[in-house]
């Protein structure tokens, strides 16, 4: 029995030797090909402009662009059409019952630059343009996401293969393991050693596709529609790539001129200084109303005729106009012109000066969030430019270390066809070089991501990676 076993190891390991020195030596490497349909950079980002975040940021930048519209509407030329009805009975005990209508045209409009209609105005366009510096870093940012997302996948892909890899040289080393041990050469702790490592590579196989999965479910949930990768690493499509112009200072600069963050403060800074000066333009202007009224004022009765009036409003900075004509013969009624100036001023109780404190309060605070919003704009792109220089070191770091994994799996195969080494050891260097690959693959992916996040915080990643080009 204890023969037939020995035998059957001795068989399986020599199947296993031969195999893998046959793979080494006249095997071509199998072609890494994408599936039929597979998902690559290009395809992943025009399914981007699909996806729901995707348009759920240009819903938002649609939504202030609606508001502008609202503003210069209210802020406009406004006309309305309106009807009265009287029906009265003088004296109650002999008097006789007199009816009378009036249909009515209005007209009014915020003229003066200090209304609160065209203040909306220009309160809605800068809200408008720092929508528009939203949506372009909002489209950056899930393109940067989906890369990320496309670098993972392949990441957990590159895994997988070397797990694959790892479990197939853990079996060799665990059949020469039972072997030697049937032999008498290693004690049970040495074949229980390499058991371990068997169940150990395993167990990160399973986790590497655990990671494949969750990976591909990421980025479907990012796209918002089912995804389909390449089964192996090498089949997958390499990221594009962006370039990094100008010294530090410079893109700081690009990036203080146009990142969002510094943008709403800017808005949010000229809205408080527009606020300012509406408190005080109410603490300074009276409540001044100047009024006309020309045409058929009063018959008998006193009920007017066809009348034209007009109003202009100093405090408010509104204008109105309206003409009345009166449905019945109105021939009889003389013509007039009324005058009038309606002013008000406060002498108790006036909260004009609190509010005014109040703004200049509010000023002061949104420029302190503007000076925030500027220094972490500044240390952003700093840390990004750094990232970026440490991973480019690193890049070359893992180059060498593929370099010297080439070496050592062409000196072991000089040795193994010298007679000098094994064929497991020469399993043990083609890993060794799979890894130092999959490092260098995976340092080339950081580098080129960490290229991306320094293009996305300096704003510039809008008009080389987006699919629509990036502006709104």
């Amino acid at each position: 029995m204890l023969h037939s076993v020995r035998f059957t190891h001795v068989l399986l390991l020599t199947a296993l030797l031969v195999g893998g020195a046959t793979a080494q030596t006249t095997a071509p490497p199998p072609s890494a090909s994408a599936p039929a349909g597979a998902d690559s950079p290009s395809t992943v980002l025009t399914a981007l402009r699909s996806a729901p975040d995707w348009r759920s940021a240009d819903l938002t930048y649609r939504a202030a662009q609606l508001t502008l519209d609202s503003a210069r509407t209210r802020a406009g030329l406004s006309v309305s059409a309106g009807a009265t009805g009287s029906l009265t009975k003088i004296p109650w005990d002999t008097g006789t019952w007199n009816g009378a209508a009036t249909v009515t045209l209005s007209a009014g409009w915020s003229v003066l630059p200090w209304s609160a209609a065209q203040e909306g105005v220009r309160s809605a366009q800068r809200a408008l343009d720092s929508a528009a510096v939203t949506l372009r870093t909002a489209r950056a940012t899930l393109t940067v996401q989906a890369l990320q997302a496309y670098a993972a996948a392949r990441s957990a892909a590159a895994q997988q293969d070397l797990t694959a890899a790892q479990v197939a040289l853990a079996t060799r080393q665990l059949v020469v393991a039972q072997d030697r041990r049937a032999q008498g050469v290693i004690a049970a702790e040495g074949e229980l050693a390499a058991q371990a490592a068997l169940e150990q590579a395993q167990v990160a196989q399973t986790r590497a596709a655990h990671a494949a999965a969750q990976a591909a479910r990421s980025l479907a949930r990012l796209l918002g529609r089912p995804v389909t990768l390449p089964t192996t690493s090498a089949a997958y499509a390499a990221l594009p790539t962006v370039s990094i112009t100008g010294t530090l200072d410079e893109r700081i600069a690009r990036a203080l001129r146009s990142r969002p963050e510094v943008a709403r403060a800017r808005a949010a800074l000229e809205d408080a200084r527009a606020g300012v000066q509406a408190a005080q333009l109410d603490a300074s202007l009276p409540d001044v109303t100047a009024s006309a009224v020309y045409g058929q004022l009063s018959d008998a009765q006193g009920n007017p005729g066809k009348t034209v009036s007009g109003s202009v409003n100093l405090k408010a900075g509104t204008v109105g106009v309206q003409a009345s004509v009166p449905v019945r013969d109105t021939s009889a009624v003389p013509s007039g012109l009324s005058l009038s100036l309606n002013a008000t001023i406060p002498l108790l109780g006036s909260a004009a000066g609190t509010v005014l404190q109040q703004a200049q309060l509010g000023l002061a605070q949104a420029q302190l969030a503007l000076d925030s919003a500027s220094q972490a704009v500044d240390l952003d792109v700093r840390t990004r430019s750094e990232a970026l220089e440490d991973e480019q070191a690193a890049l070359t770091a893992a180059q060498t270390a593929r370099a010297q994994a080439q070496a050592a799996l062409d000196s072991t195969r000089a040795r193994v066809d010298a007679g000098l080494a094994t064929t497991l050891e020469l399993g043990q260097a083609d890993l060794a070089l799979q890894q130092a690959a999959q490092a260098l693959a995976a340092q080339q992916d950081a580098v080129t991501l960490a290229a991306l996040q320094l293009a996305l915080a300096t704003t510039d990643l809008d008009s080389t990676l987006l699919p629509t080009g990036g502006t709104p």
